[in-house]
């Protein structure tokens, strides 16, 4: 499912402008909730237009999701290998200052992130947890004893874990949670002790 072709010869301003009212609605109405007649209503289109771009519901959802995980990824951005645990450090938590940061600024985008992400499959995210690892162990922070593909794997479910826990708490208190346990649960699973049990 995505958009028809037609869609993306749409002008930029305009392809946004039609996402946007769609996010704003999927927001607000959930994912199964929003009306697609609303939706192409609000975004100024008659049936017969909005069926020259989209070919239901599910494909401006499609979309809408698809735009969201790339708003993601831009504000994250991709990850650069650091000079030493320092710079580390900083990327991490510079990158989780920015997504944070546009999650707050776009709230229609922290509703959505996680239906988002359940589209992609994780598969989007997987190569950022590789390279974060990679560096990692390159400069000596992450553990070396454990198989690489097992770490991304555990290090992307610590993560999105405590995305999970961090958008609940988000949503039900208004503000954005202390993360410091999720990056304490990181941190053991990349230091930990080859002989534990």
């Amino acid at each position: 499912m995505s958009p028809l072709p037609r869609f993306h010869r749409l002008p930029a301003e305009r392809r946004q402008a039609i996402l946007g009212v769609a996010r704003r609605y999927f927001a607000e109405q959930g994912p199964e909730g929003a009306s697609y007649n609303k939706i192409i209503e609000a975004a100024g289109m008659s049936k017969t237009a909005a069926y020259q771009y989209f070919d239901g519901r599910d494909d401006l959802l499609a979309a809408v999701l698809d735009d969201v995980l790339e708003r993601l990824l831009a504000a994250l951005g991709t990850w650069q290998p650091a000079r030493d645990p320092a710079a580390f450090r900083a990327a991490l938590e510079t990158g989780t200052r920015a997504l944070s940061a546009h999650l707050r600024e776009h709230p229609d985008d922290l509703v959505l992130a996680g239906a988002a992400a359940a589209r992609a499959g994780g598969t989007v995210w997987t190569g950022w947890f590789t390279s974060v690892v990679a560096d990692g162990q390159r400069i000596g922070v992450i553990r070396t004893d454990v198989d690489r593909e097992l770490l991304v794997a555990a290090t992307e479910s610590v993560l999105r874990a405590g995305d999970a826990w961090a958008l609940a708490a988000w949503l039900r208190d208004g503000h954005e949670p202390d993360t410091r346990q999720v990056w304490e649960l990181l941190h053991g699973l990349w230091s930990g002790a080859a002989d534990a049990r």
